[in-house]
């Protein structure tokens, strides 16, 4: 089943995408690594750098995330249409590397870092730990702290700031089911009028007609989550160019003078990480293990474990520098022990993308 024939264009990106060579893993790797240099700003208390760099260091790693998702799970629905191996997929994509970080957090890196602090751990930790694994298992953050811990840092009360856009990307792999089970994928009018759906509540919340929190984040990530879902869509005809990578670029650059820059970057954006990921087929680019999501989920406790050991003083670049690796050396882990593992269980060779992710 697709959205159209195909195309006579040479070099499109249906045409250029190879599901064995190509850069996508790498290009999640860099976008989840630019989401701990933005996340070094508030975790050190340093103020936010000016509005248009706030929204291309602070969001274009997120929105990345999701348009690459909304191109590769609708590919994945429209390949093989059955509800229990697409649900089965995304559960043991997502929830077992979700748990374990959880787990992990609440029993290791949090008591890790309340040592280096030099605090003691305070009354109730161990019931706080136990409600902070329980209360966000179902992938909505509802617990970001553990018994008033981190204590003493720039950004306190919080563990991991990044998971709960974990429970938006799992939303719209649900309205892709439900598309799908309703057969709307054939008409090609539906996706294009969801993006414009999303468009549209996105304009009311940044005009300040509306400040549904759930609207605003709603509309933020599936806007982008339609715009690779686009891209899927009119793979058949989108040409593969650098020179439009380039672009789209400057379209997002320029955008981000506006309030809201995903109102004109949103489709720019999703080609330009789709493309830059289609046409990068160099083997050293051609990742086969997939640490970008646990790079996602990681980065934040780690960044405040060096924060309680008092290294925010060290500023952004040092302390982004030693977040990073890491970040990776448990984000390998996370690969090796749960994540590979776990997607075995779907039966079929491991494959897929991660989640997208990344966070305010």
């Amino acid at each position: 089943m697709r959205f159209m024939s195909i195309s006579q264009i040479r070099g499109t990106i249906e045409e250029t995408f190879e599901p064995k060579r190509n850069a996508l893993n790498a290009v999640r790797l860099a976008l989840a690594l630019s989401v701990i240099v933005w996340h070094s700003f508030p975790l050190t208390g340093t103020p936010s750098p000016s509005h248009p760099v706030t929204q291309l260091l602070g969001e274009t790693g997120v929105d990345g995330f999701f348009a690459i998702s909304g191109f590769l799970i609708v590919s994945s629905w429209i390949r093989r249409p059955a509800w229990w191996p697409y649900l089965k997929a995304r559960f043991l994509r997502i929830l077992p590397a979700f748990w374990a970080c959880l787990i992990l957090t609440a029993l290791v890196i949090a008591p890790i870092g309340i040592l280096l602090a030099g605090n003691g751990f305070p009354d109730g930790y161990a019931a706080s730990a136990i409600g902070y694994v329980l209360h966000n298992a179902g992938l909505e953050m509802t617990q970001y702290g553990i018994a008033g811990t981190p204590a003493g840092v720039p950004y306190p009360d919080v563990w991991n700031g990044s998971l709960w856009t974990l429970y938006w990307e799992f939303l719209c792999y649900l309205v892709v089911l439900a598309l799908g089970l309703a057969n709307l994928f054939r008409f090609k009018i539906v996706v294009p009028a969801l993006f414009v759906l999303c468009l549209a509540g996105l304009i009311v919340t940044t005009t300040g007609l509306s400040h549904n929190v759930d609207l605003t984040n709603g509309s933020r990530f599936g806007l982008m989550f339609a715009a690779g879902a686009l891209i899927y869509q009119w793979r058949t005809v989108i040409p593969a160019r650098w020179w439009l990578v380039g672009v789209a670029a400057v379209i997002v650059a320029v955008s981000s003078l506006l309030p809201d820059y995903r109102v004109v970057a949103a489709l720019p954006i999703a080609y330009g990480v789709i493309t830059v990921g289609t046409l990068v087929k160099a083997r050293a680019f051609r990742l086969r293990n997939d640490v970008s999501y646990g790079t996602y989920i990681y980065a934040f406790p780690v960044q405040q474990v060096l924060a309680s050991a008092g290294l925010s003083a060290l500023g952004v670049p040092v302390f982004a520098a030693i977040a990073i690796p890491l970040t990776l050396l448990l984000a390998t882990a996370s690969w090796f022990v749960v994540e590979k593992p776990a997607m075995r269980l779907k039966g079929a060779r491991v494959v897929t993308p991660p989640p997208v992710v990344l966070a305010e």
